[in-house]
């Protein structure tokens, strides 16, 4: 059985299927707690609002403000999670947002999923299972997370995929294994930081793959990345 390597100042890598792996900052408990104690606060001035409004009804209004209440707990992360690209205010505030473990947006699921186990994160009192699972996941996930496959990170960290050079698509003059793709596809994704010196010395190592292009070796290897990423000659 394989594990998953220890995190490094809280970076988690995300394979994509365009063979690039994607680097995400995980968000801790401490700023977390800091967005949760914003959203809290927001909340609970909108319902002091509406409960001077639902005083003139009396026991009723009590009815309705409860109601209005739990309804508000519950869809208000949830809305912004889903409308407003994984962050409530509290969330954008602190920088960070909730996505998928994959990196991509939370959807409607993941999100009423994650925010109806906040009632089980709460438990004994203060969010103290939560607060323990965090402790004792990799990504700092609480228990809603886990049963969500959600994960929170910081926004800092670009998730799109880096630009690359464009050229005309190749297909490689033979059957490449999975690993070898992937070599190629981070070979132009990256050779934009080297000198066109240093990428084309780095191509030739690939020998035959570059054949009778070892001059134009580095042009070689993008050619055959762009087709490995389905790009149409």
């Amino acid at each position: 059985m394989t594990t998953s390597p220890p995190l490094l100042d809280t970076l988690a890598v995300v394979p994509t299927p365009e063979g690039v792996d994607l680097a995400i900052r995980t968000a801790g408990p401490l700023p977390r707690g800091l967005a949760w104690c914003i959203d809290v606060i927001i909340r609970w001035i909108f319902i002091i609002i509406l409960a001077q409004m639902l005083a003139v009804l009396e026991e009723a209004g009590i009815g309705v403000l409860l109601i209005l209440v739990f309804v508000i707990e519950f869809l208000y992360p949830v809305l912004f999670e889903v409308l407003s690209k994984g962050s409530t205010p509290g969330k954008k505030l602190l920088g960070i947002m909730a996505v998928h473990d994959d990196g991509t947006p939370v959807g409607w699921k993941a999100s009423m999923t994650r925010n109806l186990l906040r009632l089980v994160d709460w438990l004994p009192s203060m969010y103290l299972f939560g607060l323990i699972s965090c402790l004792f996941s990799q990504e700092f996930k609480r228990i809603g997370d886990l049963a969500a496959g959600t994960v929170v990170v910081y926004r800092d960290l670009k998730t799109r995929l880096p630009v690359m050079e464009d050229t005309q698509p190749e297909a490689p003059p033979w059957s490449l294994a999975p690993h070898e793709q992937r070599a190629i596809i981070d070979f132009a994704v990256r050779q934009g930081q080297l000198t066109p010196e240093r990428a084309t010395e780095l191509a030739q190592q690939t020998g035959p793959l570059v054949g009778q292009h070892r001059e134009d070796a580095r042009q070689q290897l993008l050619r055959y990345a762009q087709y490995l990423l389905g790009r149409q000659p």
